[in-house]
């Protein structure tokens, strides 16, 4: 039976909230099995059962992702879609239509899921190396404030299964990243991106105490995809988790 894996917990009982680890899929080795990535060249039908088990499983009638180019552009889903729909050149999805699932595919990069209960507003932000260089977590913050009227205190963050600081080498990042991110280097060229993005959301006007980090890495853990990892084994080529949010129909 396919569940999501219980490393976040929703802040309240209308937030639909998951991560989904590799596994009860249908798509074959190198992708096996829970790939949820038309991008990565797993078979498109195989995508499509896989994406269709995580809709059923929690309950929700549509779902919209996106064709992440780790960038910073954010889209916002205005209305029911008539159909899943995948936005090409998009990091970040936000809306306020219950019943939509926001979709970010990583595999070492982190979800970082955003929530207003306030306001009844959500967003998804897919946020790699270099989303952190680019604040799109700030952006993402930002935009919501703009377009939902979300006060920054309110809003509650999870940082899905990503990389960990254990595997968090970047050999290059003087030329990569930028000198703040230099007191998150916890050993020689390792850094820390699950507390550089626990800062950036600070940064923004997040409390501490309403930001969760599931704190397992992607690339250690056999559980998930990890592009790192694949690496090392199979030349890169691999699946993507996949983590959703979703306001709930049900709502008194």
């Amino acid at each position: 039976m396919l569940t999501p894996c219980p490393f976040i917990t929703p802040a309240t009982p209308d937030l639909i909230l998951a991560t989904f680890d590799r596994h009860h899929g249908e798509s074959e080795f190198p992708y096996f099995s829970l790939n949820s990535s038309f991008g990565v060249g797993d078979c498109t039908e195989k995508v499509q059962a896989n994406r269709d088990r995580m809709k059923k499983s929690l309950g929700i009638s549509r779902l919209v992702s996106a064709r992440q180019v780790h960038g910073d552009q954010i889209f916002r889903i205005e209305e029911m879609p008539a159909s899943d729909q995948e936005i090409d050149g998009f990091d970040a999805l936000m809306t306020k239509i219950r019943g939509v699932g926001l979709m970010i595919q990583h595999a070492d990069c982190q979800a970082i899921m955003l929530h207003d209960p306030v306001q009844s507003a959500i967003a998804a932000v897919h946020c790699g190396w270099r989303g952190s260089v680019t604040n799109i977590i700030n952006k993402t913050v930002q935009m919501m404030c703009s377009c939902y009227q979300s006060h920054p205190e309110d809003l509650v963050a999870s940082i899905s299964p990503s990389l960990g600081p254990c595997c968090a080498e970047f050999i290059n990042h003087r030329q990569e990243l930028p000198a703040s991110f230099q007191a998150f280097q916890i050993r020689s060229n390792y850094f820390d991106f699950w507390q550089i993005s626990r800062s950036q959301l600070m940064e923004a006007g997040l409390q501490a105490d309403k930001i969760q980090i599931a704190g397992i890495c992607t690339a250690c853990s056999q559980n998930f995809f990890s592009y790192r990892r694949a690496k090392r084994k199979e030349n890169g080529i691999t699946g993507r988790n996949c983590s959703i949010i979703s306001l709930s129909t049900i709502h008194d």
